[in-house]
């Protein structure tokens, strides 16, 4: 097999070249920790500064308000355990939707365990929050709204700024995961009324293991590593320099032509879709038609298991996902097509393809072929297709 080709880059990307360029030398010339005091270190700090200078840039938030971390999953952690332990003399209610990533959800599950309350409010059939039923969900007790950007599953893009007029009205603090949309959307975390916000390099051709949470000066919120006085003594730890810098460049490289390459994006997205629509018969496409991420193509497939159909796309050199990485290895249906009025059923047979820049038309033409033979070949193993078709 010579031909590999890679649509899960909701899963995680390949880091740019220019990206490793960057890094290699705080590998082994300038290795010095940031917080040493001599030249080598000094240099460190320097460059750490810098690039936390224009990871702030990027969203419109100052300097002193990115707090790095290990990723994501971390920043949503800190977010909502922060919030929750520093505010629970005013409250301990939090609201959520039901298709968030598994970061949020179950961090709020854990502080259920703790004695918090948490409202999981439901989305419609494109997996949309409607800002009504957040803000129906406010008591006087409520500390925190956490809504995620856009799904990292189907796509859709939230609401976000009508969900920041709201907790600001009613002084509530709003945190959302937007590991989805950082290189992707332009972001303006004043114009959006975001206090907290998550992101994470190696969604956007950086490196893994470093991400960052903006959090607005002002917010009250605890530490979530406890130990030495980095990152102003909030996320104890010795910097990761080299994935600092690295993913500095790689937000660089992603907002310096996000808009025309959102627009091919989009165009071979859609190009996709309506192939994979054409090509195999009851297929259901996921999210929004159109306020949907321009890397996202989520259907299910209906007849055939998710897991089949992944392994087969593999044999041919196919990489792609049924849903969120962090839970590929499980065998439930996934949550948020579930929350979204899918079927057990027709949930089990959904298929996330999530393109990039490398991806070509040929690419496109190639997996739609492959896929529409894999699932000829497990629909003839199907009872459920066998029933199906006798009953038409």
């Amino acid at each position: 097999m010579n031909k590999y080709i890679y649509m899960d880059n909701a899963a995680t990307t390949k880091v740019d070249d220019k990206v490793l360029d960057v890094m290699l030398p705080y590998f082994k010339e300038e290795y010095g920790n940031p917080s040493s005091t001599y030249s080598l270190g000094v240099k460190a700090r320097v460059a750490m500064e810098e690039a936390r200078a224009y990871v702030a840039k990027t969203i419109n938030a100052e300097d002193k308000e990115i707090f790095f971390t290990s990723g994501g999953s971390e920043a949503d952690n800190w977010a909502i355990k922060g919030v929750a332990y520093a505010n629970q003399a005013k409250g301990k209610h939090i609201i959520t939707s039901k298709v968030e990533h598994h970061a949020v959800l179950h961090t709020c599950e854990y502080l259920e365990k703790k004695g918090y309350e948490v409202t999981y409010v439901d989305v419609d059939e494109f997996g949309m929050v409607n800002p009504k039923d957040v803000e129906d969900a406010i008591r006087e007790d409520t500390i925190l709204i956490t809504i995620m950007y856009a799904n990292n599953e189907v796509g859709t893009i939230m609401p976000i700024k009508e969900i920041g007029e709201i907790a600001k009205a009613h002084n509530i603090y709003f945190h959302t995961d937007a590991v989805q949309v950082v290189g992707v959307l332009d972001i303006d975390v004043k114009e959006l009324n975001i206090d907290l916000l998550s992101m994470s390099a190696h969604k956007l051709h950086g490196p893994k293991g470093i991400g960052a949470l903006y959090i607005k000066r002002g917010v009250k919120i605890d530490s979530l590593i406890i130990g030495g006085g980095q990152e102003k003594s909030r996320r104890a730890g010795t910097e990761n320099l080299a994935g600092i810098v690295g993913m500095a460049k790689a937000l660089e490289l992603a907002y310096s032509d996000n808009t025309e390459r959102n627009i091919r994006l989009i165009e071979k997205r859609d190009l996709l879709i309506n192939k994979i629509m054409e090509a195999i018969p009851h297929t259901k496409l996921n999210g929004h038609p159109e306020k949907r991420l321009p890397g996202n193509v989520n259907v299910s497939i209906r007849f055939i298991e998710g897991e089949g159909m992944l392994l087969s796309l593999d044999m041919m050199g196919i990489a792609a996902s049924s849903g969120s990485a962090c839970t590929s290895g499980s065998l439930d249906p996934s949550h948020v097509l579930l929350a979204m009025g899918l079927t057990h059923e027709i949930a089990h047979g959904s298929l996330r393809l999530s393109i990039s820049e490398e991806n070509t038309i040929e690419d496109i033409d190639y997996v739609v072929k492959t896929l529409a033979k894999a699932v000829e070949r497990l629909r003839l193993m199907s009872p459920l297709y066998e029933d199906f078709i006798k009953g038409e």
